[in-house]
């Protein structure tokens, strides 16, 4: 089972700061040879490689893959996470308030890449308190509250008055 996680403050939780755009992209692949087991000796040429397709595909803006994630805006910071977490097949993906403080473009890219994951088979738990991203994005909502869920609907007919008195403890 690959599961995948997306959480919140990436550049807190899922990033090594001053390390590079590449290095960070690297993460998952870094130590792997393929079908022949693990790598005895890092490749960098082929992590630039790779770290630059992930850049373009996922359009990470960076000055150079060379530069520390840090440096980058919290839309690329979330666009690095993303493109290292999902180029490869999963069946989990976790993520928690993926779009928290993103600028416009980055909301739509980033929710985008999450329905992408879905539509090619992943499962998605996606844990928010955006309850906009969560009709956007969820077939089906569930309501925790006091560590329990609460409530439970489908998309289809969801009733956000009666989510919102949930979330709030209403119940």
């Amino acid at each position: 089972l690959s599961v995948r996680c997306i959480p919140e403050e990436p550049l807190r939780n899922a990033c090594a700061p001053r390390m590079s755009v590449t290095e960070n992209l690297a993460f998952r692949r870094f130590d792997r040879n393929g079908a022949s087991g693990p790598k005895r000796w890092l490749d960098l040429g082929a992590m630039t490689r790779d770290a630059k397709r992930l850049i373009d595909a996922y359009r990470i803006k960076a000055a150079s893959p060379g530069i520390a994630v840090s440096s980058l805006s919290g839309g690329n910071v979330q666009r690095t996470v993303l493109a290292r977490e999902l180029s490869e097949s999963l069946d989990l993906l976790i993520v928690s308030n993926p779009c928290f403080g993103l600028d416009f473009s980055a909301v739509g890219e980033i929710r985008g890449q999450i329905l992408a994951a879905r539509n090619n088979g992943a499962a998605v738990l996606l844990v928010s308190e955006d309850l906009d991203e969560l009709l956007e994005l969820s077939d089906r909502i569930l309501v925790m509250s006091e560590g329990r869920i609460v409530y439970e609907t489908p998309i289809e007919t969801a009733d956000i008055p009666t989510i919102g008195n949930y979330m709030a403890g209403h119940h």
